[in-house]
């Protein structure tokens, strides 16, 4: 089981779920992405807006 790096919520994964999948929290509904396997790790998928709006502070 991972959790959601947003809300802590615990995520069912498949055990051969790929680097670089990407899914939602079932509780908050962040978009997540696998970035380990082994231990299961996710981080939140950051948008485009989010970057440029942080580019032009």
């Amino acid at each position: 089981m991972a959790h959601c790096p947003e809300c802590e919520a615990g995520i069912d994964v498949e055990d051969d779920i790929e680097e670089g999948a990407t899914l939602d929290c079932p509780d908050c509904g962040a978009a997540l992405e696998v970035v380990n396997t082994n231990p299961v790790e996710l981080e939140v998928v950051s948008s485009g807006e989010e970057d440029e709006e942080e580019e032009a502070w």
